[in-house]
């Protein structure tokens, strides 16, 4: 078998501590209690609260990284804040899937955030299982680096060329999953999940829906995980980069999930973000790329992608 070689001294060295294991837990867990007692309501948030929590969700995921840097070092904030932003703008497409499938579905507004509290909380342990096991083969196994960029590569040229409707498999798939298991309702009670029909439980189209968020998101961690392993081996720096970024998607899809539209370039933008990746991650053996320098070329990719669309945009508002 071949196995890994030092090429992992190309990236960050940290000496992680189980206390600081347990100061990422201890952190991601108050905020997502925090969130969902602000929320216990089923109110529909307005525009005001959107923008001041995604703020606020975005200050608390660079606070982190900050933290990062002045306990770890440069390298080791240069890789997160790296992570950060490739699930951040991976997530952005997740959530006009996730507008997509309430429309579906006819989730009420006002019980959107309960499903994607829950659908979020059960995303970040699956994405923390993929990113040990990933972390884990990756260092045993140096040809995986290979082949995850290869993939990564393919995906972006996918994606490049069309991606509107990624993700919506997982509608029909989780579906079919649930109805295996219990019978689904289509009648709400409440914000309950499951209810009873005639003395037997069965699945509101709230549990409904939070299943087919779950299958959807397990796509979506298909290419976002070995992404962020791309610009760090470090499970750590990937588990909390990638952990911060998906808790400010409820606070984002709030945002966002009408304005698909003026995203015009998007697919083109994800799509070279990935084969960016892709192409660094198949080649992290033998060369390394410096990583700032590869937060630069994301960062300007992204910066492109906003300014070409809102310019497509405003073009077609003006009838051009």
């Amino acid at each position: 078998m071949l196995v890994a070689s030092s090429s992992r001294d190309n990236f960050a060295d940290i000496d992680v501590t189980p206390v600081a294991w347990g100061v990422l837990l201890s952190v991601v867990l108050v905020l997502l209690f925090i969130d969902l007692v602000r929320h216990r309501d089923d109110h529909v948030p307005s525009t005001k609260e959107v923008l001041v929590e995604s703020g606020l969700w975005v200050l608390c995921g660079v606070g982190f990284g900050v933290g990062v840097g002045v306990v770890y070092g440069g390298d080791a904030f240069g890789e997160y804040i790296s992570g950060y932003l490739i699930e951040k703008s991976l997530s952005v497409d997740n959530v006009f899937v996730w507008s997509i499938i309430f429309s579906a579905m006819a989730i009420p507004l006002k019980f959107q955030h309960r499903v994607l509290f829950w659908g979020i909380f059960f995303a970040l342990i699956l994405r923390g299982v993929f990113v040990i096991g990933g972390s884990v083969l990756i260092g045993r196994f140096f040809w995986l680096l290979v082949v995850f960029g290869l993939f990564l590569i393919y995906t972006g040229a996918k994606i490049i060329r069309h991606r509107d409707d990624e993700g919506e498999e997982g509608s029909s798939r989780g579906l079919g999953l649930l109805e295996r298991v219990m019978p689904v309702s289509r009648e709400f009670d409440g914000h309950r999940f499951v209810t009873r029909i005639d003395g037997r439980r069965a699945a509101t189209p709230l549990l409904a829906a939070l299943v087919v968020v779950e299958v959807t998101d397990v796509i979506f961690a298909v290419d976002s995980v070995p992404a962020i392993l791309a610009v760090s081996k470090e499970p750590y720096l990937v588990l909390a980069s990638n952990d911060f970024a998906i808790l400010g998607l409820r606070a984002m899809y709030f945002l966002l999930a009408n304005a698909r539209e003026r995203f015009h370039y998007l697919s083109h933008g994800l799509g070279a973000i990935l084969i960016l990746v892709g192409l660094k991650m198949s080649v992290s053996h033998w060369f390394h790329l410096d990583t700032y320098v590869s937060l630069g070329v994301i960062l300007t990719l992204l910066i492109i992608v906003v300014v070409a669309s809102q310019r497509v945009a405003e073009r077609s508002e003006l009838g051009l």
